[in-house]
């Protein structure tokens, strides 16, 4: 399955397409940490105020990994697409973060 793959979404159903097997959950977890350089430079960011680029460019990064894993996760079972998916994220220390991109691996069909 594609990186890049555009079947995903975050609702039950595909338009145009029907569901033809479902392989269940599957899901993408990645763990970062903030490091001292990127949290000094945010800092200075944050004295001026607006969008800290620095934790804006990170939280992308990461989210678009955990979504990648996820892909490559359905790709596995033999799915061609993912539905309901969606994000979590959970702060496990000071600094550490997990965020992960969860869905249901589906094999769909254009529909007649």
């Amino acid at each position: 399955m594609s990186l890049t793959h555009p079947l995903t979404t975050t609702t039950f159903d595909l338009p145009g397409y029907r569901v033809i097997k479902s392989f269940g959950v599957v899901r993408g977890i990645i763990v970062r940490s903030r490091s001292i350089v990127g949290n000094f430079g945010a800092s200075i960011q944050a004295v001026f105020g607006g969008n800290i680029s620095l934790y804006t460019n990170l939280c992308e990064r990461t989210r678009e990994d955990a979504f990648n894993r996820m892909l490559t996760h359905a790709g596995e079972l033999g799915a061609n697409a993912v539905i309901g998916v969606r994000y979590d994220a959970t702060e496990l220390a000071a600094g550490i973060t997990e965020v992960l991109c969860y869905g249901t691996a589906v094999y769909v069909e254009a529909a007649s």
